[in-house]
């Protein structure tokens, strides 16, 4: 592949696509020249702008190709805030075959008269209804310290209401994580391309940046892949757990396509169990299905770049039942063990050592003797 085809873009500006194809829509160019996330918008019900600093201003995705085929990463968790992700997963958590039923609302939202009213009016009519709390979206949940645990935010809290009587009540509550990736370097410079092309052609921006999508890579890296899995892995393991107590609805990590390919390595690329209802299992061997529910779920998830609408909508491609005990299996002894057996390959450490050391003693066969 050439090596420009191999480089990193800006694959989605305020949520609209500009790479490999430039969204000509109205109101991606509303979005663009007006700073608008229209994911938060759409949340909040009113003009939210892109709350990123602006070196990295509107920046949903980044395109390339770490894995191997080109793949959207996301470094936004808002560009995850689509409507379907709300109800896929309170569908999951809450049960209900009819998505008619259970309705979820943003916490900023329960401050209207309209809106209370019509939760109550759900609640009367046997409907369950949700709230959820993000840190833009009517602020962060979070576990205090002590000194035996430590303090830990959540991405997304979500809360089932109650009715008792005419009281609203408290019941199960929920946990949705969304995981970014982060990238070395900065997007400062593709941003200020950005930001100045469509400064001078404001008719034609999309035209211009077709014929012109460097603009859009300009000074990409690439992503910290290992980075982001042991901050992630570490937290995961302590609310993956959280889903075993009664009181807690569950846990869903939502995660790109692209991020959980490339943590394969990390977990022994562990073979998934098909399951009738069309889900899959991650299981360590000898755990077998929980014995009382499925405490955590991992979704992972591309965007439909076909799709003629903008911003592109969310497509599930994986449903996985997960537990913390798994996820530690195939992280702290499935993984270091194939790690080890490459350490001792062919291909492993010794060779490398020998390669290195002829260097300095060229005359030497360097062989082993362990």
């Amino acid at each position: 592949m050439p090596e420009r085809e191999r480089s990193n873009f800006i694959s989605e500006w305020f949520g609209h696509r500009i790479y490999p194809v430039v969204s000509s829509s109205s109101s991606s160019f509303a979005d663009q020249s007006t700073r608008r996330c229209p994911f938060l918008s759409r949340v909040k019900e009113t003009y939210q702008e892109c709350i990123k600093s602006d070196a990295a201003k509107g920046v949903c995705t980044i395109s390339c190709c770490s894995n191997g085929p080109r793949q959207d990463w996301v470094v936004c968790p808002y560009r995850v805030f689509d409507p379907v992700l709300i109800d896929t997963v309170a569908a999951r958590l809450y049960g209900g075959t009819d998505p008619r039923h259970i309705h979820a609302f943003a916490a900023p939202t329960i401050a209207r008269q309209d809106v209370r009213d019509n939760v109550m009016d759900r609640l009367r009519g046997g409907d369950r209804v949700l709230v959820y709390f993000d840190q833009k979206i009517g602020g962060e949940i979070s576990l205090s310290a002590t000194k035996t645990s430590p303090e830990m935010a959540f991405d997304v809290t979500l809360v089932e209401l109650k009715l008792a009587g005419e009281d609203v009540q408290l019941g199960q509550f929920g946990i949705l994580e969304v995981q970014t990736m982060d990238f070395h370097g900065s997007y400062r410079a593709a941003v200020l391309k950005l930001r100045n092309a469509l400064d001078l052609h404001p008719t034609s921006f999309a035209v211009v940046l077709q014929e012109n999508q460097w603009w859009a890579g300009d000074g990409i890296e690439g992503p910290n892949i290992a980075n982001v899995f042991k901050r992630t892995f570490y937290q995961m393991i302590f609310k993956f757990n959280f889903g075993v107590n009664d009181a807690c609805a569950g846990t869903v990590l939502t995660i790109p396509e692209s991020v959980w390919d490339s943590w394969q390595p990390f977990l022994a690329a562990p073979q998934l169990s098909e399951q009738p209802d069309g889900t899959l299992r991650l299981l360590g061997p000898d755990l077998g299905e929980p014995s009382v529910k499925i405490p955590a779920w991992i979704f992972v998830f591309d965007f439909d770049i076909a799709s003629d609408v903008t911003p592109n909508p969310l497509r599930f491609t994986k449903t996985i039942g997960v537990t913390a005990d798994a996820l530690s299996h195939y992280a702290l002894r499935a993984a270091p063990e194939a790690a080890s057996r490459q350490l001792m390959s062919n291909l492993g450490i010794y060779p490398t050592l020998q390669r290195r050391l002829r260097l300095y003693w060229p005359d030497h066969t360097m062989g082993v003797r362990a």
